[in-house]
């Protein structure tokens, strides 16, 4: 399967919106619709502090998508990236698709001179720790959140 990766357009909505349903489906959430439609818009914003959307595609179709953005960092002057949301269609998995987004990401970091990127993922995901124990590497922290 050949992946040609590409930032997010206007044009791709519809693609985009079946990807970042099966998403939130795969991490068992829902959010409002005015939510969906205020993430597409920041996701096409010229402000480089919103977060910025690549879609992957092999076949003329959409198989992939991740969302990662740009932020101040108290122990590095030059910033971090934060790879926010990754998804592969699971048709497409284990053929590059999510190597590639990654992989652009770490470019478009590179290209802004942030050689630091980061990412989460939840435990039971065990396909895509897969590739990220090849493409990344697994830290000791453990991420805590304030209740709701």
């Amino acid at each position: 399967m050949s992946v040609t990766i590409s930032p997010l357009t206007r044009d791709d909505k519809p693609q985009w919106a079946q990807l970042w349903y099966a998403y939130l489906d795969f991490y068992q959430t829902a959010l409002p619709l005015d939510v969906y439609n205020a993430t597409f818009e920041a996701l096409l914003s010229d402000d480089p502090y919103s977060p910025f959307g690549l879609m992957a595609w092999a076949d003329g179709r959409a198989v992939g998508l991740v969302h990662y953005l740009f932020h101040a960092h108290c122990w590095k002057p030059a910033g971090i990236c934060y790879l926010q949301d990754l998804y592969v269609d699971e048709q497409a998995r284990a053929r590059g698709a999510g190597r590639a987004l990654i992989e652009a990401v770490y470019a478009a970091a590179d290209a802004r001179g942030v050689p630091d990127v980061y990412w989460t993922t939840q435990d039971f995901n065990a396909t895509a720790r897969k590739l990220y124990d090849k493409i990344g590497r697994e830290t000791p922290f453990i991420k805590y959140v304030r209740p709701t």
